[in-house]
């Protein structure tokens, strides 16, 4: 019974969410990355890379950028209105990266950073890992026996 006084408790105290705002915040946002990350792959074929290293290059480029943006503190400023359109995995990962490095090297290199770095990170590459294997094997199983 508690649970269910706190439940109401809480969804009368709540300011409601603008979902739909907030929904199309995110997908301006999420594809304004996108669309950035594909001028610079365009821009880099441009310049003579084949599209291996174009995709490469853009992708190092985004991990930088965020990484810079995280650090000025650019980063936040834009995930506080932009929301979920900032994961697009590529900068919400290195934005992960670089916020617990940055929040944890007061602790030093080694017991700060170094051990810490990957703490929000590290279950992002450990379920995205098992989820592409779980996934390889299910398309190996289709075209298997197909």
């Amino acid at each position: 019974m508690t649970g269910e006084l706190y439940r109401k408790y809480a969804e009368g105290r709540a300011r409601k969410s603008p979902l739909i705002r907030n929904c199309v915040k995110a997908f301006v946002c999420g594809g304004t990355i996108c669309a950035f990350g594909e001028g610079l792959r365009r821009g880099y074929l441009a310049l003579g890379a084949n599209k291996e290293t174009a995709g490469l290059l853009v992708s190092a480029t985004l991990i930088v950028l965020t990484a810079l943006f995280t650090g000025f503190g650019v980063f936040d400023k834009l995930a506080k209105h932009a929301g979920g359109g900032t994961l697009v995995p590529i900068t919400g990962f290195a934005n992960a990266v670089a916020s617990e490095a940055i929040d944890s090297k007061p602790e030093g290199y080694i017991l700060g950073v170094g051990a810490k770095i990957f703490t929000i990170a590290g279950p992002v590459i450990l379920y995205g890992t098992a989820a592409g294997a779980v996934w390889g094997l299910i398309y190996w199983f289709v075209i298997r026996f197909r």
